[in-house]
């Protein structure tokens, strides 16, 4: 791996973490979309559409993510008070402790990213690395 250039490193990296932290959110009873999901409700109720929109995913994606979370009692469906025809998403007490727990491995569970060091600045490297990437 020494001789590997930096971006095989980072992909290298990247799958193996992915690949950890899906087993981690798997004992939750959680998907990587429906974790983006819980953290995108927890700024308030929305309709599947919207969420799908912020979430960028198709409608019939959120559909399928919603009824996982909704049958692991994560969210819940409630009437739109401005428009009868259609439900909002809502982050649940379970959803948000759920949600919480997530977010403690994710800060803490060394097994998920292994031993950084300074895990701080390694954040501020890889925020700068994907700004460069992405551009103004």
């Amino acid at each position: 791996m020494a001789s590997w250039p930096t971006g095989r490193l980072l992909s290298a990296a990247a799958r193996l973490v992915e690949q950890r932290w899906t087993a981690r959110l798997e004992t939750l009873g959680l998907s990587h979309a429906g974790l983006i999901a819980l953290h995108t409700l927890r700024g308030g109720p929305l309709s599947q559409r919207a969420l799908a929109r912020r979430c960028q995913v198709t409608d019939q994606t959120m559909s399928r993510t919603l009824d996982r979370l909704s049958r692991s009692g994560y969210v819940t469906r409630v009437p739109d008070p401005l428009d009868g025809r259609r439900s909002l998403a809502r982050l649940t007490p379970a959803g948000e402790e759920v949600l919480a727990t997530s977010e403690q491995i994710a800060r803490e569970d060394s097994s998920v990213i292994g031993a950084l060091g300074d895990d701080a600045a390694f954040r501020r490297q890889l925020i700068e690395l994907i700004g460069h990437l992405t551009g103004p």
